[in-house]
C-alpha cells in the first residue's frame, strides 16, 4: 500500500502548545464574560506548563520519526550502491 503524502508532516507539539494558549485564552474569555472567576496568576501555569509538554512530546516525536526513518532507509540500501553504477565506473 503506497503512502499518503500530505502539504505538511503532523507536529504533535505544536498542537500541544496550540492547545495549552487556547485553554488560557479559554479561561480569561470566560472570565470576561462573567461565567466564572480566574486569577490573573493561571495563565502563568497553564501557558507554562503546555510549552514543558509541548517540548517533551515534540522531543519523543522526533525521536520516534528518527528511528522510523533509520529503520526504513536500512532496509532500502540492498542495492548495490550508486558509486558502481554512476559515470565514475566507466573510468
Amino acid at each position: 500500500m503506497p503512502r499518503r503524502e500530505f502539504r505538511h508532516e503532523f507536529r504533535p507539539g505544536r498542537l500541544v502548545a496550540g492547545l495549552s494558549v487556547l485553554t488560557a485564552a479559554l479561561l480569561y474569555g470566560g472570565d470576561a464574560a462573567g461565567a466564572w472567576q480566574t486569577p490573573w496568576f493561571v495563565a502563568f501555569p497553564v501557558v507554562f506548563g503546555g510549552l514543558v509538554l509541548a517540548g517533551t512530546v515534540a522531543a519523543l516525536h522526533y525521536m520516534v520519526r528518527r528511528r522510523r526513518d533509520r529503520s526504513t532507509a536500512s532496509r532500502e540500501n540492498t542495492e548495490a550502491p550508486a558509486s558502481t553504477s554512476g559515470s565514475q565506473a566507466m573510468r
